[in-house]
């Protein structure tokens, strides 16, 4: 059956996304028909859609979905957050500047920042990192700071963390001299991780500022990764490497990651943007 529905276009430094309000108006949709409003050739082209729903949880104001290019849904998406909470504001669905947001990955708190010259910087309170391997899950016996992983017949040094999905953080001498393709493509399938994982590449150049590639699993490298950006410093800060505030440089532009570490929520400060609106018919 086809169904015509209204959508919008917005990024997050570069993360793309197709957010589509499914309060007013019925959205029933395949994972055959996310694949192809995905795809950049035959259909409108992003990283992930949005859906934004009703909550099912008391506490919450609305339901945050994310489905990747492939057509899986996911957990959690920072940047999508980001612009989820943008696109609500601009659609007149919530008037407020703290809103509170269910996701598959547990209750997040989006903060619209009003006080700057234009309406598109968001703070998102991600929640505490978890290093339980479970969390993700990593298929390893105990927790540690650093584990060592056999990619492509070479070893390797990953940090582990859940922000809500599951993150995988290598450091690096110099990004530009990683082959992230195909590294990213052997650790996001790497049989430890039996969900698949997010690979972040982490090149520290101060305490207080990283360089981070990340590739996402059911997508591939992006311009930018929130949720990438969020366990790059929080695996940095465990290890004793990173101050309590880092600037993250992303190819698609810069995030800021505060967290005070154990036990402490982490934030996450960056801009969203609305490219264009536009209806679709999905068959």
């Amino acid at each position: 059956m086809s169904q015509q529905l209204k959508f919008t276009k917005m990024h997050g430094l570069g993360n793309d996304f197709v957010v589509i309000d499914g309060i007013s108006q019925t959205v029933t949709l395949s994972a055959e028909q996310i694949r192809k409003i995905a795809d950049r050739h035959f259909g409108i082209g992003c990283d992930q859609l949005l859906l934004v729903e009703k909550p099912a949880m008391a506490q919450a104001e609305f339901r945050y979905r994310i489905f990747n290019a492939d057509g899986g849904e996911v957990e959690q998406c920072g940047n999508g957050a980001r612009c989820f909470a943008l696109f609500v504001r601009q659609q007149g669905l919530t008037e407020n500047t703290k809103i509170i947001v269910e996701t598959a990955g547990g209750l997040i708190e989006l903060q619209v920042i009003t006080d700057v010259e234009s309406d598109d910087q968001v703070e998102v309170n991600m929640g505490q990192p978890d290093f339980q391997p479970q969390s993700l899950p990593f298929l390893v016996q105990t927790r540690s700071e650093t584990y060592k992983l056999m990619v492509n017949g070479d070893e390797y040094a990953i940090g582990a963390v859940s922000m809500g999905n599951p993150h995988a953080v290598l450091q690096v001498d110099d990004l530009d001299k990683v082959d992230i393709a195909t590294l990213g493509a052997a650790i996001e399938s790497h049989e430890l991780f039996p969900n698949r994982v997010n690979a972040g590449f982490m090149q520290i150049i101060a305490a207080d500022e990283i360089r981070l590639r990340v590739f996402e699993r059911g997508v591939g490298e992006t311009l930018a990764c929130g949720t990438g950006a969020c366990a790059a410093v929080a695996v940095g800060r465990s290890a004793g490497l990173l101050d309590e505030q880092v600037k993250v440089h992303l190819r698609g532009g810069d995030l800021l990651i505060q967290w005070q570490g154990e036990d402490q929520d982490l934030l996450m400060t960056g801009p969203a943007t609305t490219v264009f609106q536009g209806k679709m018919n999905c068959e």
